[in-house]
């Protein structure tokens, strides 16, 4: 593990050192994040800011690991999705294009051998080998994935933060699956560690309050390779409840989305039509502060990494247990915060909560 400092340090210089080339070169070009009625910042912001990241963990991994077809198939799939970002951030594109290029990129790491080969069956342990079908599953977790990331990107260091956190987590479940499995998969562990390193440079501008925001060029790549790289190492292991841990280590924004879509299914709109109804919306219009909303999922993000490293380690049973108990604290959170529906949402809105506080200073 001490054969990583001197990587994961270049990989913080590096985002320290091209985040504000990243933000200038935004302010050129045009890759702007305008104030609107459903976002929370006030003012012009420069977007685009991903790009340091990929940057940074990209040049860090050629130049310190042992390349293999996996972990080039995670760059040029990280570099396809960079690109679409950036297209994104800088034109706009329609949501159709951008799922294609999404689909395009998830595909791409297949040829590299890149894919979700079983699933344990988590009630009697038996593994379900996919064959072809690995083919679709490991197009749509790396897609949903992607997009889950992306749409909690909606305030200061939030999904910055909670990739970060769960670079750390993954890489702790792959230290600690590798070392049942004689090794297989450690380099997972390198992978999410400069990944990590990666995000906190960038956090040091993007933190409340921001001075760039990661954009989907950002918010995208950190999804796109959280989702591959526990294809790679995560979901290698045949635990009954390995196919549950990417999914509890990704918790906050894959609960997110699906609360998204729920919600909307609930009051008769469209599952793609954006709202202000998302976690950190809910959170602010309870009274906290754009920082403490941050730090706020922050917690609930290591309690969710904390779990999933407990699930390594304890008996299945243990573990069922465990993932009931956390089933049930969230649902019954999650309805009284009111991102799930309108059962238990409180009156007060983001912006009113805004203009209170605005209005205290």
């Amino acid at each position: 593990m001490f054969k990583l400092v001197p990587a994961l340090l270049l990989a913080l210089g590096m985002a320290l050192l091209f985040t504000p080339w990243v933000r200038k070169a935004a302010f050129k070009i045009g890759a702007l994040d305008k104030p609107e009625q459903r976002k929370v910042h006030s003012k012009i912001m420069p977007r685009m800011g991903g790009l340091a990241v990929f940057l940074a963990f990209a040049l860090t991994t050629l130049l310190t690991q042992q390349l293999d077809n996996r972990i080039i198939g995670l760059l040029f799939g990280g570099l396809l999705v960079v690109l679409l970002g950036m297209l994104d951030d800088t034109k706009g594109l329609p949501a159709k294009v951008k799922l294609v290029g999404q689909i395009a990129a998830a595909a791409a790491v297949i040829p590299f051998g890149v894919q979700v080969e079983f699933i344990t069956n988590p009630i009697n342990g038996q593994l379900l080998h996919l064959g072809l079908w690995g083919v679709p599953v490991t197009i749509f977790w790396i897609i949903s994935v992607t997009n889950a990331v992306n749409l909690i990107d909606g305030l200061d260091g939030l999904a910055g933060g909670t990739s970060f956190i769960a670079a750390l987590t993954m890489a702790a479940v792959a230290w600690q699956q590798a070392s049942l499995l004689g090794g297989v998969g450690m380099e997972v562990v390198a992978l999410a560690l400069i990944l990590a390193a990666a995000t906190l440079g960038f956090l040091r501008y993007n933190f409340y309050p921001a001075r760039i925001f990661l954009g989907d060029t950002g918010s995208m790549f950190l999804g796109y390779a959280l989702a591959t790289m526990a294809v790679i190492g995560v979901t290698k292991a045949a635990t009954a409840i390995s196919v549950i841990i990417p999914m509890v280590i990704l918790g906050i924004p894959l609960l997110d989305v699906t609360f998204a879509i729920l919600r909307r299914y609930q009051s008769h709109r469209p599952i793609f039509q954006p709202d202000k109804e998302h976690l950190h919306h809910r959170l602010m219009a309870l009274g906290l502060s754009h920082k403490q909303t941050v730090l706020a999922i922050y917690g609930v993000n290591l309690v969710l990494g904390i779990s999933a490293f407990v699930l390594t380690l304890v008996t299945t049973s243990q573990a069922v247990l465990l993932l009931f108990i956390l089933a049930v604290v969230i649902i019954v959170s999650a309805n009284k915060i009111g991102v799930i529906g309108k059962v238990g949402r409180p009156t007060v809105s983001v912006s009113q909560n805004l203009q209170q506080r605005s209005s205290k200073m």
